[in-house]
């Protein structure tokens, strides 16, 4: 490989930005037949007769991470995707929700509160590899009145890529991939 890969520069955006998520898309890693990414975005995810499913997040609460772990003396470099996720209150339907995604590995779709020129939000792609996990978490029920019961949940992974972005989409997320189908999302 040469060591000379740089192709542009970068000036200040003038542009302010929203950080932040806005929702959570799962997809079972399994269940996930094909994807696509070309220069660091996702053109076509392929889910079959499988769907989505979307976890509407609190504003200011949730947010990702995907740290650059280099190794000088080995010469190489990965990328360890983390998704930080909260939650509000406690149900025995949320707790059998977290039980299973516990058990299972998935591919996650992060809306963020960014917005493109056009007005939609930027999507990126989580674990599109090698799959995202739940590693650590808590069920917290809070003490004062004031305080939050609810769930916090980090899931990680480890890929060989930066997460890449997901193509704009049309009138509402995944309604313009390749293959044409637009994906089944379920809300609750």
């Amino acid at each position: 490989m040469a060591c000379g890969l740089i192709t542009k520069g970068r000036g200040l955006d003038c542009n302010r930005i929203s950080g932040g998520i806005k929702n959570i898309y799962f997809a079972v890693y399994d269940q996930v037949l094909a994807t696509t990414v070309a220069s660091a975005i996702v053109t076509d995810v392929d889910m079959g007769t499988s769907s989505i499913y979307k976890y509407v997040m609190p504003l200011g609460v949730s947010s990702l991470t995907d740290t650059i772990v280099g190794s000088r003396e080995n010469g190489t470099i990965y990328y360890t995707p983390t998704l930080n996720v909260i939650l509000n209150r406690l149900t025995k339907e949320d707790q059998n929700e977290v039980k299973l995604l516990g058990a299972t590995r998935t591919i996650i779709f992060a809306e963020l509160n960014e917005q493109l020129t056009n007005g939609h939000n930027v999507i990126v792609c989580l674990g599109i590899t090698n799959g995202m996990e739940l590693n650590a978490g808590t069920m917290d029920s809070g003490a004062a009145w004031g305080d939050r019961n609810g769930y916090t949940l980090t899931f990680d992974g480890m890929e060989s890529d930066p997460f890449p972005m997901v193509v704009d989409y049309t009138a509402t997320p995944f309604d313009n991939t390749d293959s044409g189908a637009q994906i089944p999302i379920i809300t609750s």
